[in-house]
This record gives C-alpha cells, structure tokens and sequence, in this order.
C-alpha cells in the first residue's frame, strides 16, 4: 500500500499529461516547423487567480492573444508582492475547456516553479507555448 500511494502520483501525472486530462497540458521542446503551421486562427484567453493567502497581484500582460494553429506564442505573466515580508507562490495551471488541455503544448512556463518575491517586487514570468495543429 505505501509503495502505490507513492507511486500514484507520478502515474497519475503521467496519465494526465498524456490524455490532457482535467486541462493538463503538454510540455514540448521546441514548436512544431513553419511547414506545421496552419492557416487557421485561433485566440486563447489567459486569466490568473490568487490564492487569498498570498498578497500578490498577478496577472497577465494581455488577456487573450490570437496565432495561428502550429505558431509559437508568448504571454508574460506580472507577479508584484504587496505584502511587508518576503513571499513564496507556486503557479499551477489548467485548460479550459478540459479537452483543449492534450493541445495546448509550452515549450517554457514558469509553472510549478517556487517564485520568492521581496517586498514590493515585481517580476516578469514568461510562457511560450503553441497549441498542436492536430487540434
């Protein structure tokens, strides 16, 4: 039992980048070729919500940004502390809608990543990311 509750959740965070289950996306190395690229827009909606325990102001540059299917995109996340001590966040993210998640792929996210702000920093997080032309 203790074996599976430990591996339980790499297996369950193998299954969900693989399915893009509940909006998990994808991570690739690099966007695919500008062959791969179609003539066909799509606009994707960033938004950012901040647990009411961490006094941080956080979110994106711009709300939405459209690109081509295939084309590499970027989105700039501001996270700035507004409280009177050093803070630590961790980014999580989702997709929405959930079946969107097996096709939205970054090649760069500061997501998961431990982000210690001092008092009144402001620091940029960027995210490049592409969404898969077999959309």
């Amino acid at each position: 039992m203790i074996g599976l509750a430990f591996a339980s959740v790499p297996l369950y965070d193998l299954f969900c980048r693989t399915t893009g289950f509940a909006g998990t996306t994808q991570i690739s190395d690099a966007a695919p070729s500008a062959d791969e690229i179609l003539d066909r827009k799509i606009t994707i909606h960033f938004n950012s919500d901040t647990n009411q325990n961490l006094n941080w102001a956080f979110q994106p540059e711009k709300r939405e940004v459209t690109l081509n299917v295939g084309q590499q995109g970027f989105i700039n996340f501001i996270a700035q502390n507004e409280d009177r001590h050093p803070t630590v966040g961790t980014a999580v993210y989702n997709v929405t809608p959930a079946k969107a998640g097996q096709y939205f792929h970054k090649t760069q996210c500061f997501c998961f990543d431990s982000q210690m702000l001092i008092p009144g920093q402001e620091m940029n997080m960027p995210v490049v990311f592409y969404v898969d032309p077999s959309i």
